[in-house]
């Protein structure tokens, strides 16, 4: 086959390959250039499906960013949900041990003090016998030293923040007393009254430690 010849097969190659761009001239440069070993250029068409290939490739990128988008979104969203639900619950143990400490305190310091008061109201009677030994003696001498005795035990009552119940001349008050016998009133006595005491009570802080025994005026 003469040198011609193939010239011309070639060529005919060449048009079925091209791309049917209506701008003919532009594909015979191009299959020029293929021949002389030049880098073609892009027809319009084939400009046309790169560039059509390049805006699926940025669309299809661009949903897989806004789905990874998405994703993150929803975990920080869940993130963020569960940070308030720990710190909820840490405020409530939070309290919930502060209302423990506070009334575990209030508990101790009540009990300490009844404690105290236990202890104290033991002494009550050594106060009754002191001074039914002092209205009864009649030694000048014995009499100074149980009066000196008698002092120092209401001291030691007036230390401890425990005052002496003595409703006498007053109307009577069950907070307080004890009526264990009524007489009839005398002179113009109001019914009522405390009359006398049989035997002194004692409180502190409000808190009756021992109720007085009183006799009422009926």
């Amino acid at each position: 086959m003469s040198e011609e010849k193939k010239n011309e097969n070639m060529n005919a190659d060449q048009a079925k390959n091209t791309c049917g761009c209506a701008k003919d001239g532009a594909c015979a440069q191009n299959n020029e250039k293929e021949l002389s070993g030049e880098q073609p250029e892009l027809c319009e068409k084939e400009a046309c499906c790169k560039k059509q290939e390049h805006c699926e490739k940025n669309e299809n990128e661009k949903g897989e960013k806004c789905e990874k988008k998405k994703k993150l979104f929803a975990e920080i969203d869940e993130l963020k949900k569960e940070a308030e639900e720990n710190k909820r619950k840490w405020y409530a143990v939070t309290a919930e041990y502060e209302n423990y400490r506070r009334r575990t305190e209030k508990q101790s310091a009540t009990r300490y003090a009844d404690g105290r008061n236990d202890v104290v109201a033991e002494l009550f009677p050594v106060g009754d016998n002191l001074e039914r030994a002092l209205a009864s003696c009649a030694d000048e001498q014995t009499k100074k030293g149980l009066e000196m005795v008698l002092k120092s035990f209401e001291k030691v009552l007036t230390d401890e923040g425990i005052e002496t119940i003595d409703p006498t001349g007053k109307p009577f008050s069950a907070d307080e007393a004890e009526a264990i016998m009524a007489v009839p009133a005398e002179n113009g006595e109001e019914s009522g009254t405390v009359k006398q005491v049989y035997l002194k009570g004692y409180k502190k802080a409000g808190k009756v430690l021992r109720y007085a025994q009183v006799i009422v005026i009926s």
